[in-house]
């Protein structure tokens, strides 16, 4: 299984940069989900980016756990920043009014520059 997300600082900010393939099985979204929210448990980290970039759609699946970090980001006294959606990613967090939930920005420079 190819790897579905990295991990990096860029100047003292936690990027997590998501990496969907169209078409993604049950068993690879659980992973997923796994890794990130254990991800979330060993770094007490106060400022996070979630690149997306590299992820051509999201289904309710994907939606709903980037709720769940969202949620555990903010329950430890962080801040994320999503950033680097494509234009149909866009308008599926508009028609779920995710965008209310998120602080959206358009690219990592952008989003690792708000959270300064």
């Amino acid at each position: 299984m190819a790897e579905l997300y990295l991990i990096s600082i860029d100047d003292g900010v936690e990027v997590v940069e998501l990496m969907i393939p169209q078409m993604l099985d049950s068993q690879e979204f659980d992973s997923l989900n796994i890794g990130l929210l254990k991800l979330l448990e060993g770094r007490a980290k106060p400022r996070w980016v979630l690149e997306l970039s590299n992820v051509p759609y999201a289904g309710s699946a994907l939606l709903g756990l980037m709720v769940n970090v969202r949620h555990r980001i903010k329950a430890g006294g962080g801040k994320l920043i999503l950033c680097g959606l494509s234009p149909i990613l866009t308008d599926i967090f508009r028609t779920s009014s995710l965008e209310r939930l998120f602080t959206i920005v358009r690219d990592r420079t952008s989003a690792v520059r708000e959270l300064q």
